[in-house]
């Protein structure tokens, strides 16, 4: 196969992936776009392409104002946060006694400093919810204020390069919010006691996604399943968050057809990481999770191809043996280099349901988080073809050995 038109193909893959209007958020019609083009592009490479749909959430925000008199204050509003339009006074809170303590019904609610420090996961997050962030979530629902303004700075392996970034991204959560920085928050502080006005003209709208999944020698009796997540982050180009693991899945399947490769293989195009409810990875265990049994290993891909960076792996709940398999296939490969575990993957939810998992990433993913991640720099100039062909060619082999 020519390694110079696989480069081409990883290319357009990576141009189409970024380029669907408005944005690969999960609910979006640019999701949706993405979606459709993955399925039409690896359907003739595999057995069966399924992309049946499923419910979940979408929004959009047009306006968002926070002001004391004539002062306008620079926030943002929350994702998914639900509209408003109120004028009330400002109370302020920096910890969760502070907050226990407070009386705010019907008060503009500023939250700063310490309480502040981690972006609170969605109320409904199934798979890792710490019991501060329940608590904290409990509390502003039972003080029901009539509004939030978070002051927060960079959370890099949260929520990427953020900065700031939002404290609270949740659909099910209905107090409206805003987020500020840490600067802006202390501007905002001096008024408190004052009556400020707040306004998020945003709309939640009920919309639909899928994931894709797509089979190879459906009717054996046990599989290899290897992942990539469709979707990005709100309006972020999402190339290597994660267009590239995309498209070595495409590469892959084009590879794996040609070899007439009867190993049997699941490829997912997983949609909803980087989306609050998680919907694509829920929707995968509902429909498929009676097959996690026969699941020889879960393979995951997620923000490959980083320029200037090599291919770093993982294991999670592998059995010596199956870690020595790996490694003997990987051996002579000089792009690769064991890396350390990451837990907030697609991979996961495999692992926590005792399948053995691989990861693949790039080895300065802590430089690409702090930097890149969730953001509009988050484009294709930031991506090595070359090393989606690599990867994919690299799977290719290991599939063989099963």
């Amino acid at each position: 196969m020519n390694k110079s038109n696989l480069n081409e193909k990883a290319r357009r893959y990576i141009e189409t992936l970024t380029g669907v209007e408005p944005n690969r958020r999960t609910g979006s019609e640019g999701n949706r776009q993405a979606s459709r083009f993955f399925a039409e592009t690896i359907d003739p490479y595999v057995d069966t392409v399924d992309h049946r749909p499923f419910e979940t959430l979408d929004y959009s925000c047009e306006e968002v104002r926070l002001s004391h008199n004539i002062d306008e204050f620079d926030v943002r509003g929350s994702p998914y946060s639900p509209p408003c339009d109120v004028s009330a006074e400002l109370l302020a809170v920096s910890s969760v006694a502070e907050l226990e303590k407070i009386s705010c019904r019907d008060k503009l609610l500023l939250m700063e400093g310490e309480i502040c420090s981690q972006q609170l996961m969605p109320k409904k997050f199934p798979f890792y919810n710490p019991e501060e962030h329940q608590r904290i979530i409990s509390l502003l629902e039972e003080k029901e204020p009539a509004g939030l303004i978070t002051a927060t700075e960079k959370m890099p392996m949260q929520a990427g390069g953020l900065a700031p970034c939002p404290l609270i991204v949740d659909g099910d959560f209905n107090i409206p919010s805003v987020y500020c920085s840490r600067s802006t928050g202390q501007k905002i502080k001096n008024c408190v006691g004052k009556t400020l006005g707040m306004r998020v003209d945003s709309e939640r709208r009920e919309a639909i996604a899928s994931n894709v999944i797509a089979r190879i020698n459906e009717q054996a009796a046990e599989k290899i399943v290897i992942t990539a997540h469709i979707d990005a982050y709100e309006d972020s180009p999402g190339a290597l968050d994660n267009a590239s693991g995309e498209a070595v899945l495409l590469l892959l399947a084009e590879i794996l057809n040609d070899r007439d490769s009867d190993v049997p293989v699941e490829i997912a195009a997983l949609n909803g990481e980087d989306h609050y409810s998680v919907g694509g990875q829920l929707d995968y265990l509902e429909r498929r999770g009676d097959q996690l049994n026969s699941t020889k290993l879960a393979v995951n891909i997620d923000y490959v191809g980083y320029r200037g960076s090599r291919i770093a792996y993982s294991f999670y709940e592998c059995p010596e043996t199956l870690e020595e398999k790996i490694r003997t296939s990987f051996n002579g490969e000089e792009g690769l280099v064991a890396g350390e575990q990451w837990m907030a993957g697609d991979h996961m939810i495999f692992v926590q349901n005792g399948v053995p998992a691989l990861a693949f990433t790039s080895d300065n993913l802590r430089e690409f988080m702090a930097n890149i991640a969730h953001t509009e720099a988050d484009t294709p100039e930031n991506v090595d073809v070359e090393v989606l062909v690599d990867l994919a060619e690299i799977i290719a082999d290991l599939v063989g050995k099963f």
